[in-house]
C-alpha cells in the first residue's frame, strides 16, 4: 500500500494551455479521502488542503497532502506521508515541492526547487545530505501542483477517446504519461449521485500497478473538478479511493438526489 493516495492522484493530471484565472479551487478547500484495499478492508485515509502564502512579492498557493494507513493495515505496514507544493497563482507553476514519507520503514526527506526560466531543478536529499541539479522540461509540474493545474482547465470540450499528455518532474526524472478520456458517467457517492468525467491514465506496470491500464479515475464534471473515485489493480489485490468529506469549495457542488 505504498504511496497510497498520491501515487494515484498524480495520474489524474494533464498538461494543456495554462490559464491565469483560477476558478476551480481557493484557499480553505479541504478534501478527505477514504482508501480501501480489495474492496472491503479499510486501509487508510488522505487529506489535501489549500493554503496561501507569498514568495518574492508573488501570490502563491500552498497545498498540503497527507496520507496514512489505519486499522489492521497499519499494524503491519505503517504509512505516514507528507507532501507539500508551492505554486504561483498566476501561472500555476511550482517553485517548491516537499516530500517527507515513512512507508513501512522506508523513508525519504526531499525538497525540489524549480527554476523554470533556466529549466533547472535542484533536488535536496536531507536523508543523505546531498544536493543535485537536473534539467526539467517546459511546463513541468510536481506531484501535487499537477492535480490543481488540471482542475483549473476546461474539460467540457474533451470527448471520449481523446488522449492528453502530462509531464511531471519526480525525484530526478521528467515523467511523461498519457491520459485517455473514457467518457462521462453519473456515479453514486456518499453525498448522492454526481456527474463525472471518467479517465484512464496509461501508467507503467511493475512494482505498484498490475498493468499499463490498471487505473481508472472519476472527477466531478463541474467547475470544481474534484477527484471523487479512483480504482486500481495492484500487483497484489486492488485499491479504491473515495472522497469522504469536503469543505471550502470554490463553486457549488451539483448533487443528484433522485
Amino acid at each position: 500500500m505504498k504511496k497510497i493516495i498520491l501515487y494515484t492522484l498524480l495520474f489524474t493530471t494533464i498538461i494543456i494551455n495554462a490559464q491565469t484565472n483560477v476558478k476551480a479551487f481557493k484557499k480553505g478547500e479541504w478534501l478527505k479521502f477514504r482508501i480501501s484495499y480489495s474492496n472491503f478492508l479499510n486501509a487508510g485515509n488522505a487529506t489535501m488542503e489549500v493554503k496561501e502564502t507569498v514568495n518574492n512579492g508573488n501570490e502563491v498557493f500552498h497545498v498540503v497532502g497527507k496520507g496514512k494507513t489505519t486499522g489492521v493495515i497499519s499494524w503491519f505496514f505503517k504509512v505516514r506521508d507528507n507532501y507539500q507544493s508551492y505554486f504561483y497563482k498566476e501561472t500555476l507553476q511550482p517553485y517548491r515541492f516537499i516530500r517527507k514519507i515513512n512507508e513501512g520503514g522506508y523513508t525519504k526527506d526531499k525538497e525540489i526547487l524549480f527554476d523554470h526560466s533556466s529549466k533547472k531543478a535542484v533536488v535536496k536529499d536531507y536523508k543523505h545530505n546531498t544536493q543535485k541539479q537536473y534539467t526539467i522540461n517546459n511546463n513541468v509540474q510536481d506531484m501535487l501542483s499537477t492535480l490543481y493545474f488540471l482542475r483549473n482547465q476546461d474539460l467540457s470540450k474533451m470527448k471520449t477517446g481523446d488522449e492528453i499528455k502530462l509531464t511531471m518532474f519526480f525525484d530526478q526524472t521528467n515523467y511523461k504519461f498519457k491520459l485517455k478520456i473514457l467518457g462521462r458517467e453519473v456515479i453514486r457517492t456518499k453525498f448522492g449521485k454526481v456527474a463525472t468525467v471518467k479517465l484512464r491514465p496509461i501508467v507503467q506496470s511493475g512494482r505498484v500497478f498490475k498493468e499499463d491500464e490498471s487505473l481508472t479515475v472519476w472527477v466531478s464534471d463541474d467547475e470544481n473538478k474534484i477527484p471523487l473515485r479512483i480504482k486500481a489493480s495492484l500487483a497484489v489485490g486492488s485499491m479504491r479511493v473515495d472522497l469522504n468529506a469536503y469543505k471550502g469549495l470554490a463553486n457549488p457542488f451539483p448533487i443528484i438526489f433522485n
